[in-house]
């Protein structure tokens, strides 16, 4: 097992408060767990209470999904290349800097979902259409499609500020936010999609319109927080406008990479559903209540991978590198304990889930092998996205995880699932096994760039370096 090839030498040097050092990343993986366990809740509403209507009105609203996907791939990415540079300054406690960061990362993020929003309102089918040729379903999906677009910049303008809010080590607020979120996303949803309360049966549009408030609650606790409570990195709407040019180039060199780093794996994940869509709506429908009990399952394995990133990042802004190739191994460990647990979760919920979806008997053959493959598929994840995600984007290494995508995915995972569905036709199990390879692959080869320690790089710049206000 490659833990135990981690050197100690380096560790027995120094006088590491291993104890402190695990307080400190529980009280940021909690959070984050809390708010991925919330943000996939959100998901998972929609999933079961639909799964409850139609098998059509489910995958309909599942491909919808797969436009808000790409778009939170480049928000992702974006705040993910912004964290690299703000978790390192927030190490040398020049918050100055972070402001003109966070800007930054509002203009490019909301500019992003603006162009999403417009495409997801006037070609709807279009879209649709890559991912399935269903009549019904993209019938479906276009009724979800038109109301979620509504939120689009909403969530781009909240995603922004809470994730350069966690690379300084404020984590609550999300968690209120997205708590808050989840709760009326539950009841507006329960009210509208079944025609509780007196207000009519809407389906699908019901599911739509219960995101589309939840998110406005969101900007909302977002707005008050920024005004009234946080004193320690300010928003300025100038910042989006007046760019300290000089870290604009930083925040594009490092963040280019993640933002196609996501993208590449985003469109490879997208990929794998479009392939899945042409199996048919059974393999639809089973994959996506798959993948939903997947993201449950992992919601502590992304909060180390999240916490790894600001911990190993401040770390590194204050210079001690020996420091963070310790923790760094310490949360590889982390990695694989989180990714067996989720494992675990996997195989042991199949069974409950599979007799409560409405599934057809075809979808629910697919479901239980879908469940083997999900369960070895998220402990590879676990130990490549903390390794990464975490670690080597902490250091600046932001282009290791682009080429890894773009090789293990589209060069192997999905080409190979591509001829066995569409040249030799092969079973639904057979292709799901294949597009479901690249995690797999990608073990051994970021286990050898993290024990080679060229990740380790600090990004931030003196102040006289960047222009002045």
């Amino acid at each position: 097992m490659f833990i135990k090839s981690f050197s100690r030498q380096t560790e027995d040097k120094m006088d590491i408060n291993w104890k402190n050092f695990y307080k400190q990343v529980c009280l940021l993986i909690i959070p984050m767990a809390l708010q991925n366990l919330i943000n996939v809740g959100v998901q998972a509403a929609d999933v079961f209470m639909l799964g409850r209507v139609g098998e059509k009105v489910l995958s309909g609203a599942s491909l919808a999904g797969q436009i808000q996907f790409i778009m939170t791939l480049i928000l992702f990415g974006t705040t993910s290349g912004a964290t690299v540079l703000t978790a390192q300054y927030w190490g040398k406690k020049d918050t100055r800097t972070i402001e003109k960061i966070l800007g930054m990362g509002m203009l490019i993020g909301i500019g992003g979902a603006l162009a999403f929003a417009l495409a997801a309102e006037l070609i709807p089918e279009t879209l649709l259409r890559i991912y399935t040729n269903d009549p019904e379903v993209i019938a479906e999906g276009a009724k979800y499609l038109r109301i979620v677009a509504l939120s689009y910049v909403i969530m781009a303008a909240t995603q922004v500020y809470l994730y350069i809010m966690r690379s300084i080590e404020r984590v609550v607020i999300a968690t209120v936010v997205y708590g808050a979120s989840l709760i009326v996303n539950i009841i507006v949803n329960a009210v509208l999609i079944f025609g509780l309360m007196g207000f009519p049966k809407m389906g699908i549009e019901g599911a739509a319109i219960g995101t589309l408030i939840s998110r406005i609650l969101g900007l909302m606790i977002v707005i008050w927080y920024a005004k009234f409570r946080n004193k320690v990195v300010r928003f300025h709407l100038s910042d989006m406008w007046n760019i300290d040019k000089v870290l604009l180039k930083d925040f594009l060199f490092y963040a280019t990479p993640v933002i196609l780093n996501e993208l590449v794996w985003g469109m490879g994940s997208s990929a794998n559903t479009a392939v899945i869509g042409h199996l048919g709506s059974a393999a639809v429908a089973a994959n996506s209540v798959v993948q939903v009990v997947r993201e449950l399952s992992t919601v502590v394995v992304f909060g180390v991978s999240n916490a790894t990133a600001i911990y190993l990042g401040k770390t590194i802004g204050e210079r001690q590198y020996e420091l963070a190739k310790a923790y760094g191994r310490r949360f590889a460990v982390l990695s694989v304990i989180t990714g067996f647990i989720a494992a675990g979760i996997i195989l042991v919920s199949a069974p409950a889930v599979s007799r409560f979806m409405t599934l057809s008997p075809e979808a629910k053959s697919y479901l239980m092998f879908m469940f083997f493959v999900m369960s070895y598929f998220a402990l590879c994840q676990a130990i490549n996205t903390t390794l990464v995600v975490g670690v080597f984007r902490s250091g600046g290494d932001t282009r290791f995880g682009l080429r890894l995508d773009a090789t293990t995915m589209w060069c192997c995972s999905i080409l190979l699932g591509a001829i066995a569905a569409f040249v030799f036709r092969a079973s639904v199990p057979v292709v799901y096994a294949l597009l479901m390879s690249d995690e797999v692959i990608k073990v051994p080869i970021t286990v050898k760039r993290f024990l080679g320690y060229k990740w380790i790089k600090n990004v931030t710049r003196e102040q006289e370096e960047l222009a002045m206000d």
